[in-house]
Order: C-alpha cells, then structure tokens, then sequence
C-alpha cells in the first residue's frame, strides 16, 4: 500500500480500538509499534533498525530508558517516548527525551500516546530539544498538510535535512491553526473584542461582550459550514465525487431495466448530504486496510447511499440509511448477499463494524481470484433482513 493508505488503515485501527487501550504497553503493541512498522517503514523486529528500550547513561541517571530509538544510516536518527493512549500528552512526560536528545545524534524526537504524536527538534537551542513541538499528528483529527513532512521521516523517504530546514515554519503555523481552532472552540475576551470592535461602534461594555460572545461563536460556525459546503459543491462539480443532484442509480432500476423518463425525473430529489460522505470517508478509510482507496466508490440514491467496490453495483460493501429523521442505519452484507441494517447513533458507530466492512471486500476479492462470477451475487434491489 502506499503511505496514505497505510497511514488511513492506521486511522482506521485506532478509531476502532482506542476505548479498549488502558496500559502504556497495550499502546506500544496496538497502536505503536503499527505506526513505526507500517507507516514509517521501519522493521521493529530488526534491532538495526528500531531499538526498543533504548538506554543511554545521562549524567547522574543511569539505566533510564526511551521506548524507541529508529536508527538510520548506522547512526540514533529518531527517539520516540510512549504514554497509555487515554492520557493527554504534556511537556512534562517528555523528560527521558530532553535528557537522551543531547547526548545521542538523534535530532528527532517523539512524544505520542498512540493517538497523537508530537515532534520535537533543536530549533532554539542546538542539541537541546525545544520544548514545543514543530509537528503534531492527530490520529483522530488528521491534518492532511503535514503528511509529506511526516514521509520524510519514514525508511523510503528518509530526508532529515528537509525536514530540519522546514521545521521552524512548521512550528509556527501548526501552533498558529491550533490557536485559531481553540478559539473557533472556545472564543477568549481578547478574540471576542477583536472581531466586535471592527463592527460594533459602541463602546466595548461587559454586557456588549455577553451579547457578543454568542454572534462570534454563531458566526464562527457558520463560516465553516460554508467554507465546508463550498469545497463540497467545488468537488461534486469536478467530478471527485460519483453522486451529484439528479444522478441515476441503476440499481433503483425495475426488475433490471433501463431507467425511464420518469425515473429520471425522480432521481433529480436525489441529495447528497456531508453526512453521507463523511460516513463514505470513513468506510473508506476501513475498506482501503484490504485494496486500494481509488476502488472504493459510491452512488447516491432516493432512499439511501451506496458503498461500492470498482464502482460495481453487484459488490455493494455497505449502505447508508440516512434519510430518516430520527434513525439512522449502515447495511452490511453477509455470504447470502442479503443486507442487514443497524442502528447507528454518531458516525463514529460505523468503526464498531470495521471488521464485517472488510470481511465483506476481502469476499469479492477471493471470489475475483478463484475466477468465480460476481454478476449474479446481488440482485438490483437487495433485500434487507429484518430489524
């Protein structure tokens, strides 16, 4: 696989896995040790390559041990500090790290609880680790624009004087987006006057500020939403997305006919809301741990929202009942090609079913190696068990 894709099966892993993670050394075997393995390439098997429990004598300490140290060319390139997935990460946790990074030519450190992992280096002091990191990634809040400094640390793609000389700027605009999103979260005084005195005349009182605070955070939101729905409707037009407004889906078609007049008409209603996709993405970001993401397709249509494998309606990974008010469903598929919903709550819930997703796509794909023929394993309409 390629590395955004071993990096969305990662994903993927740790969305479904992380409520059962409770030690430092479950975090290290889950959701670690993947990471080093899978999405930077190294073998942590070879102690040439991934030491684990790497102990140097610092000064006085002696025996003290960093969880991981990634060698490259012979030589400590990365030192990686690990702490149980259900704690947050602070500076202080990063102690054994602070004293290792001077004494080792490592000029990488890391810092995660197998969800979020942050970055250090010598920016401000050389061979002292800076006390902030220069890149964070969040597993559960992925950053797309970090990722091509992210493979220049991996095995393939080794390249620590880029990184290096792109450091500085990625400390600083890393930390600036997380200040922006706490005040998108949690808007401070100091941003609530910012904005109401480049539109409000009057003086800046405390009850202006209450009324205030409320309109920033409303308009705040409401900017995004917009921002949000004008990438989607950029993407639907450019063809990046299968569904668009009055789409037809064959597999709506009558006893297998072709679709008439009318019901061209009527899949002119067809909508295809944020919802469906982002519940698209993370079926997706589930199926692509078995093949490529580009053979993850969907199609919209009146009464739900279809995920398929090469875009063939006869290999229907799931389907989205999103349509209802106060329910929402997935349909899976089991051997009998019959489709059987479940309740949803929040598009998280999709993740508790990450392994029928693949158990689903791995079947087309034994069919599609035996040579067997997949044309007649769903009919055009499926029927639904039960609920």
């Amino acid at each position: 696989m390629e590395f955004n894709e071993r990096l969305a099966a990662l994903v993927a892993k740790v969305e479904a896995q992380s409520g059962a993670i409770q030690t430092e050394e479950a975090t290290k075997n889950a959701f670690v040790m993947p990471f080093i393995a899978s999405v930077l390439g190294y073998d942590v098997f070879d102690p040439l390559e991934v030491v684990p429990e790497y102990t140097a004598d610092v000064g006085t300490k002696r025996g003290e041990k960093v969880d991981y140290a990634i060698v490259q060319g012979n030589e400590i390139q990365i030192l990686i500090e690990c702490k149980v997935s259900r704690d947050d990460l602070r500076v202080e946790h990063a102690s054994q790290l602070f004293r290792y990074f001077s004494v080792t030519n490592a000029r990488i450190a890391v810092l995660t609880n197998g969800i979020e992992y942050q970055f250090f280096t010598d920016l401000d002091k050389p061979n002292r680790m800076d006390d902030r990191p220069f890149l964070v990634l969040d597993l559960l809040n992925l950053d797309e624009s970090v990722l091509p400094e992210l493979k220049k640390l991996s095995k393939a793609d080794f390249d620590l004087d880029s990184v290096i000389s792109a450091a500085e700027e990625l400390k600083y605009v890393g930390a600036i987006k997380r200040v922006i999103a706490e005040q998108f979260r949690s808007p401070s005084d100091e941003w609530v006057r910012a904005l109401t005195t480049r539109v409000y005349e009057g003086s800046f009182t405390q009850r202006v500020r209450d009324q205030f605070t409320g309109l920033v955070v409303k308009a705040m939101k409401q900017f995004l939403s917009d921002q949000v729905n004008d990438r989607l409707k950029t993407a639907l037009g450019a063809g990046n997305f299968t569904p668009s407004l009055g789409e037809t889906d064959q597999s709506d078609a009558v006893d297998g006919r072709e679709a008439s007049d009318e019901d061209l008409t009527k899949d002119h209603e067809i909508v295809t809301t944020l919802e469906e996709l982002e519940g698209y993405q993370i079926v997706k970001a589930i199926a692509c741990s078995e093949v490529r993401p580009q053979r993850i397709a969907q199609r919209d249509a009146k009464s739900y929202f279809a995920i398929l494998l090469d875009d063939n309606n006869r290999k229907p990974i799931a389907r989205l009942h999103f349509n209802a008010k106060k329910q929402k469903y997935i349909g899976l598929f089991g051997d009998d090609k019959a489709e059987s919903r479940f309740p949803i709550g929040e598009l998280e819930d999709i993740y508790q079913h990450a392994q029928a997703i693949r158990e689903t796509v791995r079947r087309y794909e034994g069919a599609s190696a035996s040579g067997s023929d997949t044309s007649d394993s769903v009919d055009d309409e499926v029927p639904s068990s039960s609920l």
